[in-house]
């Protein structure tokens, strides 16, 4: 084995735990020093388990050399990885917001939270438009079509409505 590459071994891995100047790996992480085909410097990819798309890709430090990057050690892996899981975390909490948006409207009923669940599925997406008042309990609740745009009109104008199915 070269002295470069140390392997570990992490029972919660499915791929083998690495360690080279430009290959970094541990943890369920990859990191990946690549050429930048932006400019003449080095970006690395940070890559998330067996996933082909890395979940990050920045830039990376030149060497003493002024040619070739600087390699991967510890603390750089250590910070990319808490670089890429907040990225991949701010990401995800986007997603689950686009999907699940809600309003909180006052109505004569009192204060009413109306909330759109997408299921954005390829053959048949679909969409939960719900009611619950103050207190948690489900008022209403119809299926709706995905692209339905709920914000504080539509949810009063269904509140009003008597939550008959929105057209």
């Amino acid at each position: 084995m070269a002295d470069s590459l140390i392997e570990t071994s992490d029972a919660s891995d499915a791929l083998p735990g690495l360690r080279e100047p430009r290959l970094w790996r541990e943890d369920g992480w990859t990191a990946r020093v690549i050429k930048n085909e932006d400019d003449d410097g080095w970006a690395v990819a940070m890559h998330r388990g067996n996933e082909v798309e890395p979940a990050l890709v920045g830039p990376w430090t030149m060497g003493r050399d002024k040619k070739n990057p600087k390699p991967l050690d510890r603390t750089a892996f250590n910070t990319l990885v808490k670089t890429a899981s907040e990225f991949v975390r701010r990401q995800e909490q986007q997603l689950h917001a686009s999907l699940h948006p809600s309003v909180t409207v006052s109505a004569a009923q009192g204060r009413i939270t109306v909330t759109l669940d997408i299921v954005p599925e390829d053959d048949n997406p679909s969409a939960l438009l719900s009611a619950h008042d103050a207190g948690g309990e489900q008022l209403a609740q119809v299926r709706v079509r995905p692209g339905f745009r709920l914000n504080r009109e539509s949810a009063l104008k269904w509140i009003d409505s008597g939550f008959e199915r929105p057209a």
